[in-house]
């Protein structure tokens, strides 16, 4: 072989080495000085939500790892909805297909196999008319009468209440176009030279120990109860005189947490937010009230934790009523004269005015007196035109609701819903991760608001002759309502707003209206050491707005000296200050659960509670990471065609160095 031909071979190796084996850009190379920055520059970790697995008394729901292990997928898209997977893969899907493809995951098991995991795409929201993943009539077995087959929720699907055994997490605005990106560079990719995959770390400890329902898992101690702390206040404040001529109660209540199929995204703007922003409104409102304990009947405000799983909250504490527990000292069950519970208020703006409907328990001349306060409260707010109308008679009976725990314990309980809405849901985002602060109106809940501060004024006086003139100074502060919105909803300002910082010291400025699970001990509850923001901000703006200046209104960072007094903002830098008012925390757990022996267990269904039996004793699996990264992989082929491009190019350098060297000894003989 002469010089020219190994020349010739040398060089084309080098080109095809050169080909298969592009040089790093010395741009790249500069900046790559660590192992961790070489792991940054191959690792993408994707900003998202996750789905994860909740269990209750006869089986689970959610998503997880169908393993222990990691999952490692290709990142394709699905062009047509009927398309087939061919290898497990991780589907890119946008947010107004997610509803249409878990419905045919669900009932595809060719398709379900292939999945690996879901990436639902967070833009694209403009476009989407309703989502809803509850249920059609959600908890509806929890409902005091026998039509279950309304459609309140008429664009639920049901899909969060299925069992996914792959990971499915919801992407950031941000993740959303970076994997939107590498979607495309697999699909441009010829014959799957390189892929672009996603790592899911989803592996729930329930997976791990084998336990598939609450009990098995509370067992294995795998898994925590769904819930947190419920708070309720009284105005004004009941002192020790006032508990031996107890006044008949009217409860207002409203809730705090809402549902989602992704764990940290349950905003729930409208359903339940926009009625407790309405409750605390209102509150504010009466607050400025003078001589509010020379009214006949006592108002009392309750907040609920927990109720999109089963009415944790309105269950829990209409049991420790039961019980005559402390942390509704001072009040008694058999006082309860009505409820007035505030739903889902944020949507009722239509044609310029407000309107709402009242949805009544059953027809007694309590609960039509109750309706004929607030039209006459709306009436009285003039100008204002917020009008109130009946709920269809048709309508089965009372919406979803906390009033149906009550209903439940007491079939002739008298109180009513108010609602944006009348035989359906106005909602068409219920519990999803849409049902955001665009999908409400701030004048509607202040005219909420001013409804229901005023209505209490006539309810509370009962047959006493109506101050015209106090009722007309009732005023809501409508700033008030517009910064509650930016403070529960958004991220900015979050939870850093200058009303909640003046409470309580926030853990994250990102809201969250997910209830989270139970950590603390049921005794000593109205200490409790894992009450979230939002539980903490609520008891102090309601033990603030319904309190009465203390005897000695010291500073402090925990308990007060004086009976009757709670010490408001502990947790802001210089200490809070005692406050005589009656606000308690109540736990939030299923009443089916006892705590004994540093362990949770399952009670069995209590025969004189007719609700024990619907109870679905919902629990969530521990983990110990969730994560959720992207990086590009070579093919199996790719790695083989390497390999023997690798013997390839060994080979030849063998034979190089054999024929130069035989080239080489020719040279030396010749000379």
């Amino acid at each position: 072989m002469g010089g020219g031909s190994v020349a010739s071979l040398i060089l084309a190796i080098a080109c095809v080495f050169q080909a298969f084996f592009p040089p790093v850009a010395s741009g790249d190379a500069a900046t790559l000085e660590s192992v961790p920055d070489l792991v940054k520059a191959m690792y993408i970790n994707v900003e998202s939500f996750p789905c994860v697995r909740l269990l209750n008394h006869s089986g689970q729901i959610g998503c997880s790892n169908p393993g222990h292990d990691k999952i490692i997928a290709p990142i394709v898209r699905l062009r047509n909805r009927n398309d087939q997977l061919v290898q497990p893969s991780a589907v890119l899907l946008p947010l107004d297909q997610m509803t249409d493809f878990f419905l045919r995951v669900s009932n595809d098991p060719e398709l379900y196999r292939k999945i690996a995991g879901v990436l639902v795409e967070a833009n694209g929201a403009d476009s989407v008319l309703e989502f809803s993943p509850d249920r059609k009539f959600p908890q509806q077995a929890f409902a005091p009468y026998s039509n279950l087959s309304h459609h309140w929720n008429p664009a639920g699907s049901g899909i969060m209440w299925n069992k996914y055994d792959f990971p499915v997490f919801l992407l950031s605005e941000e993740s959303t176009q970076t994997l939107q990106k590498l979607a495309d560079k697999n699909e441009k990719t010829p014959n799957g030279y390189l892929a672009n995959v996603a790592e899911f770390d989803l592996v729930m400890q329930t997976t791990k120990a084998g336990t598939h329902d609450s009990e098995s898992c509370l067992r294995e101690q795998s898994c925590l109860p769904l819930g947190g702390q419920s708070v309720w206040t009284s105005l004004p404040p009941i002192s020790n005189s006032s508990k031996k001529h107890q006044k008949p109660i009217i409860m207002v209540t409203a809730s705090q947490d809402s549902g989602s199929f992704f764990r940290d995204r349950s905003l729930g703007a409208d359903s339940p937010i926009s009625g407790l922003i309405a409750l605390l409104t209102a509150v504010d409102a009466l607050s400025h009230l003078h001589d509010m304990s020379n009214l006949k009947k006592q108002l009392v405000f309750a907040v609920f934790n927990g109720e999109a799983w089963g009415y944790l909250g309105s269950r829990k504490f209409l049991q420790e009523l039961d019980q005559g527990a402390d942390s509704v000292n001072g009040i008694s069950s058999l006082l309860i004269d009505q409820v007035l519970e505030i739903g889902s208020v944020g949507k009722a703006v239509s044609q310029g005015y407000p309107l709402f409907y009242a949805h009544a328990a059953g027809n007694s001349p309590i609960s039509k007196k109750m309706i004929d306060v607030l039209q006459s409260a709306s009436e009285s707010l003039g100008s204002d035109n917020v009008q109130v109308k009946p709920a269809a008679s048709s309508n089965p009976g009372v919406p979803p609701s906390s009033l149906m725990s009550f209903i439940g314990k007491n079939a002739s309980t008298s109180g009513l819903v108010l609602e944006d809405f009348d035989s359906q849901f106005s909602n068409r985002f219920y519990h999803s991760t849409l049902d955001g602060p665009a999908n409400i109106n701030s004048s509607s809940i202040a005219a909420a608001a001013a409804l229901i501060a005023r209505s209490l004024y006539i309810l509370a006086s009962a047959d006493l002759p109506i101050d015209l003139i106090t009722l007309n100074s009732i005023r809501v502060n409508v700033s008030m309502v517009e910064e509650l919105i930016e403070c529960l909803l958004k991220c900015d300002p979050g939870l850093s707003c200058g009303i909640v910082k003046s409470f309580i010291s926030p853990s994250n400025s990102c809201p969250s209206h997910y209830v989270g699970v139970f950590q603390d001990l049921p005794a000593g509850t109205q200490f409790p050491s894992y009450a979230d923001d939002i539980s903490r901000f609520i008891w102090n703006f309601l033990a603030d707005r319904t309190s009465s200046l203390a005897s000695n209104s010291s500073s402090c960072t925990g308990q007060c000296r004086d009976e009757g007094e709670i010490c408001v903002g502990a947790e802001v830098e210089g200490g809070g200050r005692c406050v005589v008012s009656t606000t308690r925390y109540v736990p939030a757990y299923s009443t089916r659960l006892k705590f004994e022996d540093n362990i949770w267990h399952v009670l069995p269904v209590n025969s004189s509670d007719p609700l024990s039996a619907a109870d679905p004793v919902w629990t969530e699996s521990f983990w110990n990471t969730i994560g959720l990264r992207v990086y590009a992989v070579q093919t199996t082929a790719y790695d083989w065609l390497v390999l023997l491009i690798g013997i390839i190019i060994t080979g030849a350098s063998y034979l190089a160095v054999i024929v130069g060297r035989s080239y080489i000894s020719k040279i030396i003989k010749r000379d």
